[in-house]
């Protein structure tokens, strides 16, 4: 039986010997006959796809439009590959251009555009609309941005090219080859179609490589593959475009900055009564805020105010708000025309009072309309620093909801000269549960999350001057009032209670039980030892500095325990 089965075992294993033997013989001679026998491929295919082709990077991203010898780029490439701020307005029909120093205005139904509102006379209208498609004369536009550019013969491509662009330069061998071998492929395969034909000692630009093959562009801009052996490699060059920016001449803070907030409610405050902040070197005002959602700016400046600040050597922030109105946010913001409007205010109202800055402290927004607050402050801020106006903005931690989910922080950090992180309401007045307006770990935690998107150097710390008491009902009703420094001591005081460390918040803690409304009260306390940590933070992280919410809440022992030197808290 064994015998039986082994016999067709040993047959069947003949065969496949003979069978692989076969296949091998095959596979070398089809090996020989590839390098015998030229097999390129002589399929011409089009290298650009439509008219006016336009070229960055080593790639097409689009077609340029010409009319009457001007060429214009479509927006809609513009913002993918260029500067994704740029922007259409369709209130007022307008391209409009950012930069660190300028506002730039294309409208459509002009010969001129408009650079901080002043205007430049074209030959030609600064922007088109064809078949609902937004193109920008490319001309002027060039101009803001690091970038070239120049219509190439044959296919008339425009191309780009951004400053700092490096440009490796060959030229094609005079050796005598076979034309396959001077074919532009378009992979790096001899099988693979071919787009255009080089020429002896033609000069290319050599874009990358693959294997035995470099990714070569002629001038005409078509490109493709062609083996190494067939260029001879040249100079490398560096594109240099200068673009003209004016640096804003601001007046510096002394030393890291420590600012306090003055809350102006309906009238600002008896100068004569404000005692001396040790270590404060800048004030800001809450005088300006949205009236309305037509553009208009309440104004409750005081030239007064002004004069008192400077004389002791306080810089004047102005502080203007949205009135934290989602309603009027949307309405103002969403148009240049309005945007234009209060900026226009803002410029008026600091020149009128001599201020040194604008804070700009924009919260409670649809998280749709955050994409407009960061317009506005593109906007706003090269005629603010212009009128030689240094401009914060102040932002939460990084949460949800419609005080944070809004802001587009990393990109607000690259326009303005500080972000004013207001690192308290941890626990708001209408919380469900009692806790700390800001406890240590919660700051600190937060706060490192903050700087994965903004630079430490342009972040400012601001820390409660408040606290709040709350009062917890036997039924579990809960309640909170805001208590300044001094009125804290005075509660303390006057219930004989002695506060206590608290592991938890970094902070000291007092409770009190009260028997004849049978409520429980507690309080986590701002005082020196807790706003000296806060203070230390900014050494630790590199901070731009420390400011305080609001004046009206501090004791004397507020600005000493937060007075910096050197970015490090005195002690």
């Amino acid at each position: 039986m064994a015998e039986i089965l082994f016999q067709p075992h040993k047959k069947k294993k003949k065969k496949w010997i003979l069978f692989g033997f076969f296949i091998g013989i095959l596979m070398i001679l089809s090996s020989i006959l590839l390098l015998l026998y030229n097999f390129a491929s002589n399929e011409k295919t089009n290298y650009f796809k439509g008219e006016n082709p336009i070229l960055l990077n080593g790639k097409q991203i689009g077609n340029a439009l010409v009319v009457n010898k001007t060429v214009y780029l479509p927006l809609s490439a513009w913002k993918q590959n260029i500067d994704a701020s740029i922007t259409y307005d369709t209130n007022s029909n307008s391209v409009i251009v950012t930069t660190k120093d300028k506002v730039v205005q294309f409208p459509s139904k002009s010969v001129s555009y408009f650079v901080n509102d002043k205007a430049v006379e074209l030959q030609f209208h600064p922007i088109k609309d064809e078949n609902g498609e937004i193109y920008v004369a490319v001309e002027p536009l060039v101009d803001f941005y690091g970038v070239q550019y120049s219509v190439l013969k044959d296919y008339h491509a425009v191309l780009l090219e951004k400053d700092g662009e490096e440009k490796k330069w060959g030229s094609v061998t005079e050796k005598k080859v076979d034309k396959d071998y001077m074919r532009l492929r378009t992979e790096a395969s001899m099988f693979s179609p071919y787009t255009e034909e080089l020429t002896s000692k033609e000069s290319v630009t050599i874009e990358k490589e693959e294997g035995d093959y470099y990714f070569v562009r002629k001038k005409n801009g078509a490109a493709g593959f062609v083996k190494k052996d067939m260029i001879d490699s040249g100079k490398t060059e560096t594109v240099k475009v200068d673009v003209n920016m004016e640096k804003p001449k601001l007046s510096p803070v002394k030393g890291p900055i420590q600012l306090t907030w003055e809350a102006v409610y309906t009238k600002n405050p008896d100068t004569s009564t404000i005692k001396k902040m040790e270590g404060v070197n800048v004030v800001s005002p809450t005088w300006f805020k949205l009236s309305g959602n037509k553009g208009n700016v309440s104004n409750l400046g005081s030239t007064e105010y002004v004069k008192w600040a400077h004389k002791q050597n306080y810089q004047v922030w102005g502080l203007f708000s949205n009135d934290f109105d989602p309603e009027k946010t949307h309405e103002v913001f969403k148009d240049y025309k309005t945007r234009q409007k209060v900026i226009r205010q803002l410029l008026v109202y600091s020149e009128m009072y001599h201020l040194d800055g604008i804070n700009i402290d924009i919260e409670n927004v649809n998280k749709k309309d955050g994409k407009y607050v960061t317009q506005f402050i593109r906007e706003a801020t090269p005629y603010l620093h212009k009128a030689g106006l240094t401009v914060s903005m102040d932002v939460t931690f990084i949460a949800g909801g419609n005080y944070s989910e809004f802001y587009e922080r990393e990109h607000l950090s690259d326009i303005v000269d500080y972000m004013v992180v207001m690192a308290y309401d941890e626990h708001w007045a209408s919380s469900p549960t009692a806790g700390s307006v800001a406890s240590f770990p919660w700051v600190e935690s937060n706060l490192k999350n903050l700087l994965d998107e903004v630079s430490s150097n342009k972040l400012i710390l601001a820390v409660p001057l408040y606290t709040r008491l709350w009062e917890e009902k036997e039924n579990g009703n809960i309640s909170s009032k805001a208590l300044s420094m001094e009125k804290v001591e005075e509660w303390l005081k006057r219930n004989k209670v002695m506060p206590t460390y608290d592991e938890a918040s970094g902070q000291n803690y007092g409770e009190y039980f009260d028997r004849k409304s049978k409520s429980t009260y507690k309080i986590w306390l701002e005082d020196e030892m807790s706003l000296s940590k806060r203070a230390n933070l900014v050494d630790k992280y590199g901070l731009a500095g420390v400011a305080s919410w609001s004046r009206y809440f501090a004791n004397d022992t507020a600005w000493p325990s937060l007075a910096l030197k050197d970015g490090k808290n005195k002690e």
